[in-house]
């Protein structure tokens, strides 16, 4: 007998089986506890929007429907509801699609150099050493603190017939005589003068937004741009624009909404009486409810207003839907 068959085999101990894997809960089924987490932690917030603007939007609706006037707001009569009149009477006026197509083209100029000058700071700030940049943010944040009416009077100053500093400047040009130039004589100028405090401020916000989106541009994609031979108008067409896509669509949206609601700046600047080529969707409604003393109809412009800014906002849902799609 060989030692090979006197050898005993020595077994392997028999390995332990695996643990049951433990149940998985279903998604999209939550408890009860989980699922009104969320509401009861947006409560707040909804409170104070429905106590803020629920009630001063509901009013409006009702106002828009009534013939409300002086009597009515004294008492002195009851409101009578008069149904669509208010918006026909307001539809059917020249004067207000006049005031419709001013307000648009303001708008448009406005977002157009925002977005533009704003671009341009955003990208010029990415190139400049970092105590320049440090000093640039400071200004732009000093700028987009200083309240409406200041900056408004600052402009009135500036642009004055009399004491503005802007004529006597531009006049030392050769050339150029604008000593007691008035820069509201003219709705076109003193829109544009309008239109340029708007823009001055609205700049900070859009270059310190834009900015904050510059750094997420990946500087290896700007890096393989480059070496494939595009310029810089093709790596910022091409790499840092998709990039910035969402911001921008933001930022314009917002731009657009805000420049659609500006009121102060025109109000201050013309004194509180906007003549008639100066006014815009804003101030014709507070011309009309409360210069004219029909708030009925006041109403309905600015209902009118909101629905042509609802529209803006559906066109931004649907922009930023897209690239939630594409992503």
């Amino acid at each position: 007998m060989s030692a090979a068959d006197t050898t005993t085999t020595a077994e392997a101990p028999p390995r332990p089986a695996p643990p049951p894997p433990a149940p998985r809960r279903p998604r999209g089924k939550r408890t009860p506890a989980t699922a009104g987490a969320p509401w009861l932690l947006l409560a707040p917030c909804l409170l104070v929007l429905l106590l803020v603007m629920g009630y001063p939007l509901v009013r409006l609706v009702t106002l828009s429907f009534q013939k409300f006037g002086q009597s009515q707001l004294w008492g002195f009569q009851p409101a009578e509801s008069v149904g669509f009149d208010n918006f026909t009477g307001v539809l059917g006026d020249s004067e207000f699609w006049a005031v419709v197509l001013r307000t648009i083209v303001f708008a448009a100029g406005c977002v157009t150099f925002t977005m533009v000058i704003g671009m341009l700071i955003a990208l010029l700030l990415q190139r400049v050493s970092g105590w320049v940049r440090t000093l640039v943010n400071i200004a732009l944040v000093a700028s987009w603190g200083m309240p409406v009416i200041v900056a408004t009077t600052v402009f009135k100053w500036l642009f004055d017939t009399d004491y503005g500093i802007l004529n006597a400047l531009l006049s030392k040009l050769p050339g150029v005589d604008l000593v007691g130039h008035n820069w509201f004589a003219s709705g076109p100028q003193g829109l544009a003068v309008i239109m340029l405090l708007v823009v001055w401020g609205a700049v900070p916000f859009v270059v310190i937004t834009l900015g904050a989106g510059l750094t997420q541009v990946p500087k290896e994609l700007e890096e393989a741009a480059r070496l494939d031979g595009a310029g810089s108008w093709g790596v910022f067409r091409y790499v840092t624009l998709p990039v910035l896509k969402p911001v921008v669509v933001m930022l314009t949206t917002l731009s657009v909404i805000w420049d659609m609601g500006v009121f102060p700046q025109v109000f201050v600047m013309r004194g509180g009486h906007p003549e008639p080529e100066f006014q815009i969707l804003t101030t014709y409604s507070y011309d009309r409810a409360f210069v004219v003393n029909d708030y009925g109809q006041g109403s309905a412009i600015a209902l009118i207003t909101v629905l042509l800014l609802l529209g803006v906002v559906a066109v931004y849902m649907r922009q930023m839907l897209k690239i939630g799609d594409v992503e």
